[in-house]
């Protein structure tokens, strides 16, 4: 079973995957709960496990009979024509029954479990796992005390500010986004203390990398922009340049540590590179891990793709 929206085109790579190793794939969004998904669960007596049926108007699965998850990308839950307490309840109701069920299933293998993406979706745990396991991290502050922010900022300069999680979609569904930014002192004021910042210091880097980690294998690409921009995400995609980059072992080996650590079996990294042998992990600073990042866009996705459908077929497919 393939989690994920309809228009998933990261999905779409592993799907592609697994149909040419003739694995039977159904694709659920649990966001269409209602007429277009309906589900029955059961068990209790001599039955110790969860079994029953989870119909789409194009599949019809027992559910004991699945035997792997990708977890990628469901929809928001909908409800749109509920009024608004309504709507809350109809979405925790959903969220703690049919999620609560396909995060459940017996003998059922993950990539990754929604529970370890949760784990380690929080960048505090992420630096901290990071330094535990032998990376470089930036200096770090998490705060939304004024005078400790300036302070950090001026004794850090230059300093630059990230978001958490970046700016919510719109109510017409709108995605915004917040890059990283340089933090000067006088950019501060009393307003920061509404909520929780991370602040960094900047790293004097030559490029970026991101390690895609699938299972055993790793993939790395070494990312430069023509403009040098701080944060490579912000500009046009298209005028990236990507080279393939050679990720070493000592650096290799706590990719798979930070996964074991959250139990996952997948993870996006993303590196700044310093001046220097690049070969060496002196030069290679964590910056954060996505548990459940995208890789399609990145040269050699056919292959990663490939990787995908190993990791989830692993242990119980022929």
């Amino acid at each position: 079973m393939v989690i994920t929206s309809a228009e998933d085109v990261t999905a779409n790579l592993v799907i592609e995957a697994l149909n040419e190793r003739r694995v039977l794939v159904a694709r659920v969004d649990p966001a269409d709960i209602g007429s277009d998904l309906l589900f029955n669960a059961h068990m209790g007596g001599r039955e110790k496990q969860w079994s029953g049926r989870l119909r789409t108007p194009s599949r019809d699965i027992a559910l004991e009979q699945i035997r792997a998850v990708y977890y990628r990308r469901p929809s928001p839950w909908r409800f749109k024509d509920l009024e608004p307490h309504a709507r809350d309840f109809a979405i925790a109701e959903a969220r703690h029954g049919l999620s609560g069920l396909l995060a459940n299933l017996p003998n059922c293998r993950y990539v990754n479990h929604p529970v370890s993406i949760t784990r380690s979706d929080f960048k505090p745990a992420q630096l901290q796992v990071a330094a535990g396991v032998g990376f470089k991290v930036p200096v770090t502050l998490v705060s939304n005390d004024l005078e400790a922010i300036r302070k950090f900022v001026v004794e850090h300069e230059p300093a630059v500010y990230k978001s958490f999680r970046g700016a919510p979609a719109t109510s017409e569904g709108h995605v915004a986004a917040i890059w990283t930014q340089r933090a000067a002192p006088e950019d501060l004021d009393e307003s920061v203390s509404m909520t929780a910042h991370l602040f960094q210091q900047e790293v004097d880097k030559v490029a970026d990398a991101r390690v895609t980690v699938i299972g055993s294998q790793v993939f790395a690409s070494r990312i430069t922009t023509p403009d040098g921009a701080l944060d490579w995400r912000a500009g046009d995609w298209d005028k990236l340049i990507h080279e393939p980059i050679d990720v070493p072992e000592t650096v290799k080996d706590p990719l798979h540590a930070y996964l074991d650590h959250f139990g996952l079996v997948f993870g996006c990294f993303d590196f700044v590179l310093e001046a220097g042998d690049e070969r060496n992990s002196a030069a290679w600073t964590f910056i954060e891990c996505n548990p459940n990042g995208q890789w399609g866009w990145l040269p050699g996705s056919e292959a990663m793709a490939g990787a995908f459908a190993e990791a989830i077929l692993r242990g119980w497919w022929p």
